[in-house]
């Protein structure tokens, strides 16, 4: 397990200072994979690693089976799920699913992984390179039936009749399935929030289901102190920063509002969003709405280089002579996220909320850190 990257240090003379990637977002990665082969040579771990990994901690909590779990269908709808016992062949679809399987030490647990924009992050690499990767990024329904797993973990973009199958239907079969609740549609044809709270659900949900509540908790926990963190810090702070987190797209911008994740972990860091309903803003929006803080949104994927596509991203308001204008132009307050931190970030929830607090804080001594 990871250690807690929260210390709450401040020195006494300390002064204070959206829209869904689904379909369409897969659809661009598909675009720019790397070769399933070079995947895996790069989330190769050290045998020093593998060997650490096999140490395993005490788990005091235990899981009472059967146990039923609420996840969601293809449509949204809610689902109803039993497990007789811990999953012994996963099939973990995409990165979030994989990485909250790994960091909770259920590598032995899956059967076959797939679905990888990056490289696992150090600590996870000993634990993924004990797991079957895919040539698939999106498995079929036939190799689904060839796996015959007996739980599938992924994004509701990719349980379809083409790909995965219908969620309802793997169900209705015998295989449990465990969407990431803030990927599925409407949810019961409502439109609904993507939230922190609903990234902490989905970690404790998988801790329950493999009888690891004590590990899940603790991830949870560490998102939960940074959050208290950074509210007991800048409580006395007045004026808070007014935020737009942006996502270029072909001469507009994706806004992620309050019913996003990302608008949702600044909301709770105690940013103002200044544009929290909006969907698209084009560049007199952005102009207009002239907010203190520009969180510019980026994703590399396996063998782009990172430090060029952020740059990229960042260059768009930077180098624009129409954005001079703007406060966080002219204050160097233009901060990359990557989106993998911001949407369905499972484990990797905690790295947004750090990213986004030294975003919106930079003039204090929070002292995060991210791994």
């Amino acid at each position: 397990m990871k250690k807690t990257m929260v210390a709450m240090i401040l020195a006494v003379t300390c002064a204070l200072g959206a829209t869904s990637c689904g379909a369409n977002e897969q659809t661009k990665q598909e675009a720019q994979r790397k070769d399933p082969s070079s995947i895996v040579q790069e989330n190769q771990g050290s045998k020093e690693e593998q060997q650490n990994d096999n140490e395993q901690e005490t788990i005091k909590k235990r899981t009472s089976y059967p146990l039923t779990i609420t996840t969601y269908g293809s449509d949204g709808s809610s689902l109803e799920t039993t497990y007789e016992k811990a999953p012994e062949k996963v099939l973990a679809v995409y990165q979030g699913s994989i990485e909250t399987m790994l960091a909770l030490g259920l590598e032995d647990r899956i059967v076959a992984t797939a679905g990888l924009d990056n490289a696992v992050k150090d600590d996870q690499k000993a634990a993924f390179s004990k797991t079957q990767y895919l040539d698939e990024f999106t498995p079929s329904l036939e190799t689904v039936t060839m796996l015959q797993p007996d739980m599938i973990v992924s994004w509701g973009s990719l349980f379809q009749d083409t790909t995965l199958g219908s969620a309802k239907g793997l169900v209705e079969k015998g295989m449990n399935i465990y969407m990431n609740t803030n990927t599925h549609p409407m949810q019961d044809g409502i439109p609904y929030n993507k939230t922190l709270e609903n990234e902490y659900t989905d970690i404790l949900n998988i801790g329950k289901i493999f009888d690891v509540q004590d590990r899940a908790e603790a991830i949870v926990n560490e998102m939960k102190q940074t959050i208290a963190t950074v509210q007991e810090m800048t409580k006395e702070q007045k004026e808070k920063p007014s935020v737009l987190i942006l996502e270029s797209r072909n001469g507009t911008f994706t806004n992620y509002g309050s019913t996003s994740l990302a608008g949702d972990m600044v909301t709770q860091l105690g940013g103002l969003l200044k544009s929290d309903t909006a969907v698209e803003l084009g560049k007199e929006d952005v102009i207009a709405q002239n907010p203190d803080v520009i969180f510019v949104v980026y994703m590399p994927y396996e063998g782009d280089d990172a430090e060029q596509v952020k740059q990229d991203n960042i260059n768009v308001l930077q180098k624009d002579k129409a954005y001079q204008s703007l406060h966080a132009v002219k204050n160097n307050r233009v901060v990359p996220i990557m989106l993998s931190e911001m949407y369905a970030s499972a484990t990797r929830t905690n790295d947004g909320i750090i990213t986004f607090a030294k975003g919106l804080y930079p003039d204090i001594a929070l002292g995060l850190e991210t791994k």
